[in-house]
C-alpha cells in the first residue's frame, strides 16, 4: 500500500470518531434527549346546588284544537268553490257555494204566502169584531185562535225553513282557520258527505302515552317541549292540559297537552314530546363530566393541577345533563365548590397533572 494511502485511511477513522461523539449546543454543553410529562388540556364548572331539569321522553301525534268536517246543509250541485286546500279564511267566509236557483224561488214563494197569511189573519179579527189596526187590545187567545186559522203562523215557519234553504246553499267557515282535505268539485251533486275540514291549527294538541310507573311525576301544567320527527325545526313549548286517569291494557296512562305553533307544526304530525319538572338542591353536571372506571361511574376534580377521581351515583339524566352524588360506599365526597372537568378526561387517572384550557 503507498504511504499517503495510510494518511488518508488514518484521517477517516478519525473523522467517524468524531462524528459520534455527543452533539455540542451553543454553549459548548452537550444536548440530551428528554421526556417530559403529559399533561392533559382540559375544561371545568364550578359545582354548586341547582334545579335539575328532569325530563320523560315519548312520542305522539298532533291534531288542531280546533277542527270541523264541513258539509252542506241542503243538496244540491255544487256552483262554485272559493279556495284550495291550505287556504286560510276568516270566519264567515264563503268556502263554496250550490246553485241557488230552486231555494231562492222557494224563499220568494213563502214571503208571497206570508203576505197573504197575514191579510187573512186580519181578516179573521175583524170578522170577530175586532180592529185590524188595535191588535194589542185583541185578547191573547183570540190573536192566537185568528193566527191559527188563517195559517198566519204555519207561513212565518214555511218562511224561515226556506229562509235556512236558500243560506244553506252557502257553505261558510264557522271560525278562523285552513282549508284542509277538499273531497268535491265543481259540478258534483252533494249529499250528506264531507265536502272539506276546516282546522285552526294555531293551537295544536298532542296525546301522548306513559308509563304508569310515571303517573306520579306527572301534573297539569308541567311545560313540554314538542319537536317533529322529521327535524330541521326548533322545538315548541306547550303544558300539560289533561292527564286521563285510567291505565290501558298495555300498562300506559294518556296525556294531552297544548302547544302555540309557530307555523312548522301541522295537524296529524308525529312529534316526540318531552316532559320537563324541576327537581331542587340537586348536583347538576354535563353528561360529559361522568366517565366509567372499574364499572363504576366517576367524575374528577381538579384541585392544584392535577386530577381527583370521586366515586359519585347518577341519580338522575336528561338529554344533556345528570344529578349525581358521592358515592358514600366508595368514602367519596362533594362539596359546591368544587371544579369539576368536563373534557379532556377521557384518558386521565387519579392524580394526572392537568392544565386549563383558557
Amino acid at each position: 500500500m503507498k504511504p499517503y494511502a495510510h494518511i488518508i485511511l488514518v484521517a477517516l477513522l478519525a473523522c467517524a470518531v468524531l462524528g459520534c461523539g455527543p452533539e455540542k449546543g451553543k454553549n459548548g454543553n452537550d444536548i440530551k434527549l428528554s421526556s417530559e410529562p403529559q399533561v392533559n388540556l382540559v375544561e371545568v364548572v364550578t359545582l354548586h346546588k341547582q334545579d335539575f331539569s328532569r325530563q320523560l321522553v315519548s312520542n305522539g301525534r298532533l291534531a288542531a284544537a280546533k277542527k270541523s268536517s264541513m258539509a252542506f246543509t241542503v243538496t244540491g250541485v255544487i256552483e262554485k268553490i272559493n279556495v284550495t286546500n291550505g287556504q286560510s279564511v276568516k270566519a264567515g267566509d264563503v268556502i263554496a257555494s250550490l246553485d241557488r236557483t230552486e231555494a231562492s224561488l222557494e224563499a220568494e214563494s213563502a214571503k208571497i204566502a206570508l203576505s197573504k197569511a197575514e191579510l187573512d189573519y186580519y181578516d179573521v179579527l175583524v170578522r170577530l169584531g175586532y180592529s185590524a189596526g188595535d191588535i194589542v187590545a185583541v185578547p191573547a187567545n183570540i190573536r192566537a185562535m185568528a193566527r191559527a186559522r188563517s195559517g198566519y203562523d204555519a207561513a212565518i215557519n214555511s218562511l224561515k225553513q226556506a229562509e235556512l234553504n236558500l243560506e244553506g246553499t252557502l257553505l261558510r267557515a264557522p271560525f278562523n282557520g285552513k282549508v284542509a282535505d277538499i273531497r268535491l268539485r265543481e259540478y258534483d251533486t252533494t249529499g250528506a258527505d264531507t265536502f272539506c275540514v276546516l282546522l285552526d291549527d294555531s293551537v295544536l294538541e298532542v296525546v301522548f302515552p306513559v308509563l304508569e310507573s310515571e303517573f306520579p311525576f306527572l301534573e297539569k301544567g308541567l311545560p313540554v317541549k314538542v319537536s317533529p320527527f322529521a327535524g330541521g325545526g326548533s322545538a315548541l313549548s306547550g303544558r300539560i292540559e289533561s292527564i286521563n286517569p285510567i291505565v290501558d291494557e298495555n300498562g300506559q296512562i294518556s296525556v294531552k297537552a297544548s302547544v302555540r305553533n309557530d307555523g312548522s307544526l301541522i295537524d296529524g304530525m308525529n312529534v316526540k314530546v318531552t316532559v320537563e319538572k324541576a327537581v331542587p338542591d340537586m348536583f347538576v353536571v354535563p353528561k360529559s363530566a361522568v366517565v366509567i372506571r372499574d364499572n363504576l361511574e366517576v367524575l374528577f376534580r381538579y384541585e392544584d393541577g392535577h386530577a381527583k377521581w370521586t366515586y359519585v351515583n347518577v341519580l338522575m339524566a336528561n338529554s344533556s345533563e345528570y344529578a349525581v352524588s358521592a358515592n358514600l360506599s366508595r368514602g367519596a365526597s362533594l362539596e359546591e365548590g368544587d371544579r369539576v372537568i368536563v373534557s379532556g378526561n377521557l384518558n386521565i387517572a387519579d392524580g394526572s397533572e392537568v392544565r386549563l384550557i383558557n
